[in-house]
């Protein structure tokens, strides 16, 4: 028997969607267990979709399920950064990307406010001490 006769059946493709893999429906519940355990415990959380098996029909699906927030953050740091807030408060989808723009990784953070976001208290250290640089040199410039 030939190969090329055999029947070949895709598993779990939901009708009418071409591309997905049926590993993005899940997904979402596992969204939903994670905003509820940062809710409930404060604790943020990830979900590394460039180490799972989607295709980008799967991610396509993902974005339109999420929909688009209010807040976009873009961040340029060897390569672009972008953090979206979903339509899904505390739920953001953040997009790495190289020196040439390719994507480099994809991620669902669950968080209040995305780590990468938040300033590390040495910077914030160092903002303090320029600003009291900023009023010492105003005083000094009175008087």
């Amino acid at each position: 028997m030939k190969l090329d006769v055999i029947p070949i059946h895709v598993a779990n493709q939901p009708p009418g969607v071409p591309g997905l893999s049926g590993n993005a429906p899940p997904l979402l519940r596992e969204v939903a267990e994670q905003v509820r355990r940062l809710i409930e415990s404060g604790e943020p959380s990830a979900i590394d979709l460039s180490a799972l098996p989607l295709t980008p029909a799967d991610l396509d699906w993902l974005q339109e399920k999420l929909g688009a927030g209010e807040i976009a953050v873009t961040l340029q740091a060897s390569g672009e950064s972008t953090l979206n807030e979903t339509a899904c408060p505390g739920v953001w989808w953040v997009t790495h990307r190289n020196e040439q723009g390719a994507v480099t990784s994809q991620f669902i953070e669950v968080a209040f406010v995305p780590e990468l976001v938040k300033a590390h208290p040495q910077d914030v250290a160092i903002g303090l001490e320029t600003l009291e640089f900023m009023i010492a040199d105003r005083q000094g410039g009175a008087d």
